[in-house]
């Protein structure tokens, strides 16, 4: 039907009326209605590293309206309120990491490389953790807004409309995609965890298929985390350790120890599990959160992850892409990394 407005729309501060006489539909909704965007939300901040450089960071708040803490805010025994996690992938200046938009983000870094460029910018600062990986799969699972991102040379496989600038004709510039590109589909969000360049995180590895953590988020510290570091620990169902084996093509969490070495992938959908996905799992997005996005594993010897897919991954892209499949020194033009901070508490 045909009506005036009456509610001057044109003096509303969240948006305005772009019509005269509107059209309400069968549910009441008035169609004529512009919101203004959102240009300011309080958790996108810039933090500065002891080289007075800037980063442009996503404060992600510790949800109270549960009892239950999520290991990604304790670190040291410590519960932390707040985690900031880079926006962007980052670039490299000066041997320190950075989260700047419209970059292009730093590849060819080994794993012990990425570390080292997070730690010297300071206290509070180190690559992306597993338990803050899996904190924002978990979200982005629980929320429905699963990033889509450059899985298929600058554009979205799922729909060629969505594109971002890129600039070798398939890497992205940093923050040069849509807003579903992101971890909560604004503007607002955590970029590129979807596609583009696959990225190093830490705290998690297969030692001859054992899946092994560092505790909480423990891994957020500048510790000792080679091979043989004691801080290593297994995930554990009962007393028994927690393996990956592959056979005949799909990927099996057990509690058996592979019989042979093997190198082997599938997408979520078909992984299967010997027992119950027990909440610690769940925390480091180690379940079918996303049934098109693959997982590969390698069970000789220790296995270090990187996540997330990369420019030509279409389908099997995505934020619970996990690749347990690389050794420390591995590096490459489709590998990069992000970094994350808190704000270490003062004795």
């Amino acid at each position: 039907m045909e009506v005036i407005c009456g509610r001057d729309c044109r003096k509303a501060i969240g948006g305005k009326c772009i019509r005269e006489a509107l059209k309400i539909d069968s549910s009441g909704i008035c169609t004529g209605y512009e919101k203004y965007r959102d240009f300011y939300r309080e958790d996108n901040v810039v933090i500065y590293d002891d080289a007075g450089l800037p980063s442009v960071m996503v404060k992600i708040s510790r949800p109270k309206d549960t009892e239950k803490i999520h290991p990604m805010f304790i670190i040291g025994g410590e519960v932390y309120d707040e985690i900031y996690i880079s926006k962007y992938k980052n670039c490299i200046i000066n041997g320190k990491a950075y989260s700047l938009p419209m970059q292009k983000p730093a590849t060819d870094v080994n794993l012990e490389e990425a570390e080292q460029a997070c730690f010297s910018k300071g206290e509070g600062w180190h690559l992306l953790t597993a338990a803050e990986r899996g904190f924002l799969a978990q979200f982005c699972y629980d929320n429905n807004t699963l990033p889509h991102g450059n899985t298929n040379r600058g554009e979205w496989h799922g729909n060629p409309e969505e594109k971002c600038k890129t600039y070798d004709g398939y890497r992205m510039l940093t923050g040069s995609g849509p807003e579903t590109w992101t971890h909560d589909h604004s503007v607002f969000g955590i970029d590129g965890l979807c596609g583009d360049i696959w990225e190093w995180f830490r705290g998690l590895r297969l030692m001859n298929g054992r899946l092994g953590i560092v505790p909480n988020n423990d891994a957020a510290m500048n510790i000792d985390l080679s091979e043989n570091s004691p801080k290593w620990i297994p995930v554990e169902i009962g007393e028994d350790s927690v393996y990956m084996v592959t056979e005949g093509g799909i990927i099996c969490f057990t509690t058996e120890a592979p019989e042979e070495d093997d190198y082997d992938g599938c997408r979520w959908e078909e992984v299967e599990f010997d027992f119950e996905i027990p909440e610690e799992m769940k925390n480091l997005g180690l379940f079918n959160g996303e049934p098109k996005a693959y997982i590969y594993v390698d069970t000789e010897g220790e296995r270090l992850p990187i996540c997330g897919g990369r420019w030509n991954g279409t389908s099997s892209a995505g934020v619970f892409y996990v690749d347990l499949g690389n050794s420390r020194s591995h590096s490459g033009s489709h590998i990069g990394f992000r970094s994350a901070y808190y704000r270490k508490r003062k004795d």
